[in-house]
């Protein structure tokens, strides 16, 4: 007899996962690819669901994405479930919820990276009576995925957080920026791809000790004040693969209560903010589980 599963995309700006469960407890097959033009990339997805479907017996029931962006997530729209004002060129207005859809005939839901991430990881939070709660990604690019009320933020479109602005000293750090749309926003001063042209060296071979990490965590840390002040989450989680360097963390939690000296009042700021500002429960799968969270409840 042949079970019904799920599918999950999580589609980064250079991987792509994959993942064909039937629930966060019984997954079939997982796989990561290189993230190339959006003709190969939307192939090997399709070719990775047929071939395990077969593999395994199963029918696709329903697929999530969670994919970089901007998406147009509007019902209503002529490119709905199109990636729109990408930087990355080659995918601007790609129709990727409807290629994928039309292409393995299965109903498809689609949200972004952060979302998927968000909702991964409130899952695995659903005992700690949180309902305000964000998770940032900080890596090939920066974005936020917000949970408040228990549900994921959408609206005029949906969140950009990588792309606010903060106070940038250029006579401390003369670096532009990278964004090709806002220069030295959030994303362009901080993200990894802007490290390593700051730098001249991927972040991931700077020592431990280097200055970077000290100007990464003051951007880090006035971005995470405004988000404090702006929607009080009762927790904030930090991804991404800048955010592997853990060192990072305790210069975050330092600076961030050194910036709201004292204004705002709370244990998790005074006393116990590294339970406030923490690193994703599930690593690097936040992602993925949350894409598998999407296709299930779309299911319902």
């Amino acid at each position: 007899m042949t079970e019904n599963a799920f599918g999950a995309i999580e589609l980064g700006g250079t991987k792509t996962f994959v993942l064909i469960a039937k629930d966060r407890s019984k997954i079939y097959s997982r796989k990561i690819f290189p993230t190339l033009s959006p003709k190969q990339t939307i192939m090997d997805i399709s070719n990775f669901f047929r071939e395990q479907t077969n593999t395994f017996n199963v029918k696709l029931k329903s697929i999530g994405i969670g994919s970089f962006g901007p998406l147009d997530l509007d019902p209503e729209s002529k490119t709905f479930g199109y990636i729109t004002s990408t930087p990355k060129l080659e995918w601007r207005f790609t129709n990727l919820k409807g290629n994928i859809e039309n292409g393995l005939q299965t109903p498809v839901v689609i949200d972004t990276d952060v979302n998927a991430s968000a909702l991964g990881e409130f899952q695995s939070l659903l005992d700690q009576d949180i309902d305000c709660f964000v998770y940032i990604t900080i890596g090939t690019g920066i974005g936020a995925g917000f949970i408040v009320n228990g549900k994921l933020v959408h609206g005029l479109v949906h969140p950009e957080f990588g792309h606010i602005k903060i106070p940038h000293d250029k006579r401390i750090d003369p670096f532009i920026g990278i964004c090709p749309y806002h220069q030295d926003c959030f994303e362009g001063l901080a993200s990894g791809p802007a490290l390593e042209e700051r730098w001249h060296i991927s972040p991931n071979l700077l020592p431990k000790h280097h200055m970077a990490w000290e100007l990464e965590a003051d951007y880090i840390s006035l971005a995470l004040m405004n988000l404090i002040c702006t929607i009080s989450p009762q927790k904030i989680i930090l991804g991404g693969g800048v955010m592997h360097q853990t060192q990072l963390f305790e210069k975050i939690h330092r600076k961030t209560r050194n910036l709201l000296n004292n204004y705002i009042k709370s244990k998790y700021l005074e006393d116990h903010i590294h339970e406030l500002i923490t690193p994703p429960q599930l690593k690097d799968n936040s992602g993925i589980l949350g894409a598998l969270d999407l296709a299930i409840n779309n299911s319902r």
